[in-house]
Formats: structure tokens, C-alpha cells, sequence
């Protein structure tokens, strides 16, 4: 007989769409969770909730996983009372801790080039594909887990379109920039060399990966080594920090905040909002550069 966390783990893939690594955190919550408040669900009051909080407050937990955690809770208790498996919600009224959210970091125009560049002018197909996967990360601001995990076919080239499947199964069309349609049609002849005569439904496919495509640990180890290669800091440099630069130099040259949305795949658009506070503060520091009032004495 299964558990009501299992349960409630079978629910979050069949009708949410959560990814294995959602499935794993709720599962590491949930267990933790259980082994500090080892009541039966139904007794477990929304006191049992507050010292929990409290417990993970003292026990210097980040503001940003105390609310992860929260929400965990939240979730599953919601599923339970939905189950008719408690008789009422302890999670009911409980808030998550304010936390503020950091600036995402962002690369300038000439840190994306010297990195593509220092890719495509290395010897071996390994830099080659990773310059391609680059310029299309870059030109579509995907995510590191929807660029590795692409189709063969995900790209019509005649629209200059590339069919996404994110977060929760959901698909978006995001139109590609630049170049990279190009240089990805000019790739397939490369990608070969990584199936060596096999049939792979992956774009970017890997012998040595189970999943049959290339990891998400393996392109952030060759990116940090390319940041190296190319002189620019490996602290700067990630698949994330490529995806906030294709949305920061977006908006810092007109694009419309809904139309950044639709591309990123955001659900809300107050987490797209994020870069306009990155172009608040270089407007701010322009401002107090060139305004004639700040030459005044």
C-alpha cells in the first residue's frame, strides 16, 4: 500500500508535470520534515508547523530554502485536506519569510562573443558543438536543462523557430536570433561524429550518457573551462547567467517586457520583471554619469 507522500509525488508528475529534481526536493522535504515531527499527518497542528520554521530558522537555513521547504508543506498538506486524509489544512495560515531577491548576474555582449569565439576557434568537434549549443542558448534564453535535452527536430528553419518544452511539459515558440539557425543547420554534419552512424533523437546527443543526450553537469563543466580558455572569470559564468544576459540585453534594447516573458517561459511576469530593476540601476549610475547636473559643484 503506498504512502500519502507517495501519493502526493504521483500527483505533482501525473498533473503538474514536476521534473525528477522537483520530485527528489519534495521527497528530501517531506522526509525531513517527517523525521523532526514524527506525529500522524491528521494530528499534526499548525504550532507543529511554526516550531518547524523556528527549528530551520536556528538551524541558519537561508531564507530562500526555509521558503522552499514552506512551500513543500504547504503543497502536500493542501493535498492532503483534498484527499479528505486530515479534517483540516495546519499550512492554512502560515506565511514563508520575506526575502529579498538578488540582481541576476548578466555577461556583457563581449563576454557572449569572446566566449563563442573561444569555442569556435578551437581544433576538436567537442569546442565546436559547444559553440553552437552557446549561440543558441544565447539567441533563445534557454534553459540549461531544455538546451541539452532538445530534439533533433525542434527547429524550423524555414520560420527560424525552435519548439521549447519547459518547465511542467508546457511548450513555447521562440523565434531565433542572429545567426543561429544557420550555424545549427551547418552542425548536423558535426553531430554526427557523436553518433558515429547510430540513430539519436537528440540534437545534442552524447555516447556516454545514459539519457542519450549530453548533461546538464557536463555543458556547465565545459563552460566554466571555455571562461577560463577565453579569459573571462569562471565565478561569472553559467548556463543561468546566459539566459539572464539574453533577457537584460533584450530589454536594454527595447524589447517588450510580455514578449521576454513568452520567450523565458515564465508563468508570471513579476519573475520576468527582475531585469528592469537591472536596467534601473545602469539608468541610475548613466544618469549620475552624464546628466550636466552632476558636473555642478
Amino acid at each position: 500500500m503506498s504512502s500519502p507522500v507517495d501519493d502526493f509525488l504521483d500527483m505533482m508528475r501525473a498533473e503538474i508535470g514536476a521534473s525528477e529534481n522537483t520530485i527528489a526536493s519534495y521527497r528530501f522535504d517531506l522526509r525531513q520534515f517527517i523525521d523532526k515531527c514524527p506525529l500522524p499527518f491528521e494530528k499534526i497542528a499548525p504550532e507543529d508547523i511554526s516550531a518547524y520554521i523556528r527549528f530551520l530558522s536556528e538551524e541558519s537555513y537561508a531564507p530562500r530554502s526555509i521558503a522552499r521547504k514552506i512551500s513543500t508543506l504547504k503543497d502536500f498538506f493542501k493535498f492532503l485536506y483534498s484527499e479528505k486524509e486530515i479534517s483540516s489544512n495546519p499550512t492554512a495560515n502560515i506565511t514563508a519569510p520575506k526575502q529579498e531577491k538578488p540582481l541576476p548576474k548578466f555577461l556583457t555582449p563581449a563576454d557572449v562573443k569572446a566566449l563563442i569565439e573561444t569555442a569556435q576557434s578551437k581544433n576538436g568537434i567537442a569546442f565546436q558543438r559547444l559553440a553552437v549549443m552557446l549561440e543558441l542558448m544565447y539567441a533563445c534564453g534557454l534553459r540549461v536543462s531544455e538546451l541539452v535535452s532538445l530534439p533533433e527536430n525542434c527547429i524550423n528553419f524555414d520560420k527560424r523557430q525552435i519548439l521549447v518544452r519547459g518547465k511542467g511539459n508546457k511548450e513555447r515558440l521562440i523565434p531565433i536570433a542572429g545567426n543561429a539557425a544557420k550555424i545549427i543547420l551547418d552542425y548536423f554534419d558535426m553531430r554526427q561524429e557523436f553518433i558515429r552512424g547510430r540513430k539519436s533523437v537528440w540534437l545534442f546527443p552524447s555516447k556516454r550518457s545514459s539519457s542519450g543526450h549530453i548533461t546538464r553537469s557536463a555543458f556547465f563543466k565545459n563552460l566554466k573551462e571555455l571562461a577560463v580558455l577565453a579569459g573571462i572569470s569562471p565565478a561569472k559564468v553559467s548556463p543561468h547567467v546566459l539566459r539572464h544576459s539574453f533577457a537584460t540585453h533584450l530589454l536594454h534594447n527595447g524589447a517588450d517586457l510580455r514578449s521576454v516573458q513568452k520567450m523565458l517561459g515564465h508563468a508570471d511576469i513579476s519573475t520576468t520583471e527582475i531585469y528592469t530593476h537591472i536596467m534601473s540601476s545602469e539608468l541610475l549610475d548613466e544618469v549620475r554619469a552624464k546628466h550636466p547636473l552632476s558636473r555642478l559643484k
